[in-house]
């Protein structure tokens, strides 16, 4: 095994905290990992991880030893990439928002693995929020507006918005003529993952944007939960518009204050601000714009 592959090793580990998850992260034998480290170590003449029974912690001497890996291996691979023009091949873990990789990612993905068939693909289903290090993942795709400064994001696309509520809900509580009606209105509230307290509704008036808040007798962490809600006659909620485009064929919801619409929701993929991006990860954020403006989604840059 050459140096390079050796950093990889000990980057995975440093990264995952374990020398069990990085030799499965990189399917090779535990103890293969465990020979490779105490001969990088022996070589350096230094000690660059703790080991307790529980976890795995990158020592003085190891956190600047990391950080150099990171740095060479990510030039390393822009390198090759520039003169070999290499297809990206290996392991691409990626953490995808539910209902964005349902109706827009996943039906996409043979197209992405005829093109790339050298990348592995792990793929995780969440909204909340992942510790991309810990956790051993390349990046993320989430909407909403970036919160964690520790990440960077790349803006894929920006989905439009609209404020629905169910017929049943219009009926009990009347149809508001503008965002000031609302003060006789309840809503569905979202909670975020970052803070635990509810996201406002927002609307555009006059041209700038305003942020309201109305009560819930329900307050939801999930994207199906939050449209079900609305559907049950539970309050109004805000959503993009495709997630709700089957309910209101239906005539299950109902879009209103269509003169006031909220801002588009931006979506990001995400990943750590001290990783340079792979050439896995950067056809793979492409691939998730170019799907996005097929679908007609109105992208963006950043």
């Amino acid at each position: 095994m050459d140096r390079f592959e050796e950093m990889r090793v000990f980057i995975r580990i440093a990264e995952r905290q374990s020398f069990t998850r990085a030799s499965d992260d990189l399917q090779i034998p535990r103890a293969t990992v465990t020979n490779l480290m105490k001969r990088m170590e022996k070589r350096l003449g230094a000690r660059l991880l703790e080991r307790t029974t529980r976890t795995v912690r990158l020592t003085h001497d190891g956190e600047a030893y990391y950080r150099r890996c990171v740095r060479l291996i990510a030039d390393m691979e822009e390198a090759e990439g520039s003169f070999s023009n290499l297809a990206p091949k290996g392991l691409l873990r990626v953490n995808l928002q539910g209902t964005l990789a349902r109706h827009f990612v996943v039906p996409a993905l043979p197209a992405f693995l005829s093109q790339f068939p050298d990348i592995e693909l792990t793929i995780g289903d969440d909204d909340r929020l992942v510790d991309l290090v810990r956790e051993g993942i390349d990046c993320v795709l989430r909407a909403g507006n970036l919160q964690d400064s520790s990440m960077v994001g790349r803006r894929v696309a920006q989905l439009p918005q609209v404020t629905v509520a169910s017929p049943a809900y219009l009926e009990a509580y009347g149809e508001p003529a503008d965002p000031a009606a609302l003060s006789t209105h309840r809503a569905v509230n979202y909670l975020s993952s970052a803070t635990g307290k509810p996201v406002p509704l927002e609307f555009s008036v006059d041209g700038r944007e305003t942020a309201t808040y109305l009560p819930s007798a329900v307050s939801v962490t999930g994207a199906d939960l939050y449209t079900g809600s609305a559907v049950a006659g539970l309050g109004i909620v805000q959503v993009p518009h495709y997630r709700v485009a089957r309910e209101l064929a239906a005539g299950q919801l109902k879009i209103i204050l269509a003169d006031f619409p909220p801002p588009p929701m931006p979506v990001s993929v995400l990943y750590p601000q001290n990783r340079q991006l792979s050439s896995r990860v950067r056809v793979f954020a492409q691939w998730l714009r170019d799907i996005f403006e097929a679908a007609g989604a109105q992208t963006g840059s950043r």
